[in-house]
C-alpha cells in the first residue's frame, strides 16, 4: 500500500507506459478518442500499482502493461455494439417499416412505426443508436460493404435488390452516389456526417459543437443513416 504523495509519484512515473499502451491500440469506435483511452488507462495503472505483488519477481513494467491494456479492452467491450437482441429489433423495424408502406402506400412516420412495433419513443431511439454503432466506419462501408469479417450496417439491411446492385457499383460509382443523396439532406445532417466521418471528431466534440448529448448525437447519426438507405432504396426501386 501506498502514502498518497508516494503514489502520486509512482503514477507520475509509469504515465509513458499508459501513453504506449494507448499508442499501441487500435480501437474502431468513434465515442472514445486519444484522451478517453489514456485516462481509462490510467485508471489501469493505478489498479496495477494497487495490486502489484513484488514477491512474485515478475517486472512491474510488465504486469502494469498488461493491466492498463486489459482495462481499456474491458472499458471498451463493456460498451461495445452490438448485441443480437438489438440486431433483431433492428430487423423488425425493417420489416415493419416494409409492411406499413405496402399498406399505407407511403412512407410512414416514427409515430406508426412505433404504434406497429408496439415500443415507445424511447425504444425507438436506441434502434437509432443501434444504426449509429453498427455504421461506425467510413460513410462508404457503413452503406456498402458486405465484408464478413467485420459487423457493419449493410450485413443488417434486409434489400437484397439492394445488395446485388451494390455488387455491381464500382468505387467511384459508389462515392457518386453517396455524394447525390448526402446533397439531398438537411445542411445540419451533412454537417454532422462531415464532422463524423471526414473531420473525425468524437461524438463528444460533435455534441460540444451542436450543444447536445451524446446520445442525441448518437441518435442523430443513426437517423440520417437511415434517411440515406431510405432515399437510395427509393431511386433502385424507381
Amino acid at each position: 500500500m501506498y502514502y498518497e504523495n508516494d503514489r502520486e509519484k509512482e503514477i507520475i512515473k509509469y504515465l509513458p507506459l499508459v501513453e504506449k499502451v494507448v499508442n499501441g491500440l487500435t480501437i474502431k469506435r468513434s465515442e472514445y478518442d486519444r484522451g478517453d483511452l489514456y485516462n481509462i488507462g490510467v485508471i489501469g495503472l493505478m489498479d496495477a500499482l494497487e495490486k502489484f505483488d513484488k514477491t512474485k519477481k515478475v517486472p512491474f513494467e510488465g504486469y502494469a502493461y498488461i493491466r492498463i491494456k486489459g482495462t481499456i479492452i474491458d472499458e471498451v467491450r463493456k460498451t461495445a455494439p452490438v448485441s443480437r437482441t438489438r440486431l433483431t429489433r433492428l430487423n423488425e423495424y425493417y420489416r415493419a417499416k416494409e409492411n406499413l408502406e405496402k399498406s399505407l402506400m407511403r412512407t410512414p412516420s416514427e409515430l406508426e412505426i412505433c404504434e406497429e412495433l408496439e415500443i415507445n419513443e424511447k425504444q425507438l431511439s436506441k434502434i437509432h443508436e443501434t444504426v449509429h454503432q453498427l455504421a461506425s466506419v467510413s460513410l462508404e462501408k457503413a452503406m456498402f460493404s458486405d465484408d464478413g469479417n467485420e459487423t457493419e450496417l449493410i450485413n443488417f439491411l434486409e434489400d437484397k435488390q439492394v445488395n446485388d446492385t451494390e455488387d455491381i457499383l464500382t468505387d467511384k460509382e459508389r462515392q457518386a452516389l453517396l455524394s447525390v443523396h448526402i446533397d439531398k439532406l438537411s445542411q445540419r445532417e451533412q454537417i454532422i456526417l462531415n464532422m463524423y466521418y471526414v473531420d473525425e471528431l468524437s461524438l463528444k466534440h460533435i455534441a460540444y459543437v451542436f450543444d447536445i448529448s451524446v446520445p442525441r448525437v448518437s441518435q442523430i447519426h443513426g437517423k440520417i443513416i437511415l434517411k440515406l438507405r431510405e432515399s437510395m432504396r427509393r431511386e433502385y426501386d424507381d
